[in-house]
């Protein structure tokens, strides 16, 4: 199966059935680190699997597994991302360096995509969700996956950003007003719908022990390093800054 094949059908099942999108980030001692989003729609598998195989063909009757960067992917449409402004070509090679993992099996009910990126520092990550809604230009309509990652977790109305000095560590996603007009109610509506029963989860590993979280229904690791919290995966589209918090670190 082609990789951009395997994509579109990938972000397919992300945005036609409950899924659990998961935000992981992994802070070294000296701020580097790992970032990745897994998407996990075990449960359309769960409901219609059959289905599912059957739209896969000779697909389905073997397991995926299956590991690519977007610059594979890139190379394969690079005719298309040519044609495209270099103001989109340059947003699209933010996204080289991530790495995507498919695992898909219709026997066993399964679906886990995740893409993956290493970080220098925590800015680096500003906008990156966002930054994939120029994928939504490399094929200029719906149906692929970029139109479909683009109106899903890079379309909530919102610019995140991270900061991490050591002592303080804060994720905040600004409302941008320009684009929250942009959003017609019945787009709303439809991500409701397909969203309703989808949770957002952030689970983020620390150096150091952590002092306090401004967001209390934060669950901490026995070490008291690492946190999880979950959001429904409306408030990610519509109340973005309900994810905002803040860590602060023992000293």
């Amino acid at each position: 199966m082609k990789l951009y094949k395997l994509l579109s059908f990938s972000f397919l099942l992300a945005t036609l059935t409950s899924c659990t999108f998961t935000e992981n980030m992994y802070i070294t001692d000296n701020g580097t680190g790992k970032f990745s989003v897994d998407m996990d729609g075990a449960a359309l598998m769960a409901m219609a699997g059959d289905q599912v195989g059957s739209q896969m063909g000779a697909d389905a009757k073997k397991n995926i597994d299956t590991t690519f960067t977007f610059k594979q992917l890139f190379e394969e449409k690079k005719d298309s991302i040519a044609k495209l402004s270099p103001e989109t070509q340059k947003e699209l090679k933010k996204l080289e360096n991530f790495v995507v993992n498919t695992k898909m099996s219709a026997e066993k009910k399964e679906f886990l995509m995740t893409l993956s990126t290493d970080f220098k520092n925590v800015n680096e990550l500003q906008d990156i969700l966002q930054t994939a809604s120029a994928l939504q230009k490399l094929e200029g309509g719906s149906g692929s996956p970029s139109s479909a990652f683009g109106g899903g977790l890079a379309n909530n109305k919102s610019k995140l950003s991270y900061t991490y000095d050591g002592k303080k560590f804060t994720r905040k996603a600004v409302i941008d007003k320009q684009v929250a007009e942009k959003v017609k109610d019945s787009a709303a509506d439809m991500s409701k719908m397909i969203f309703a029963s989808s949770n957002y989860v952030v689970k983020y590993h620390f150096p150091k022990k952590i002092k306090k979280v401004s967001n209390p229904n934060a669950l901490f690791s026995e070490d008291r390093k690492s946190i999880t919290i979950q959001y429904p995966f409306t408030d990610y589209m519509e109340n973005p800054d309900k994810l905002n918090f803040e860590v602060e670190f023992e000293k």
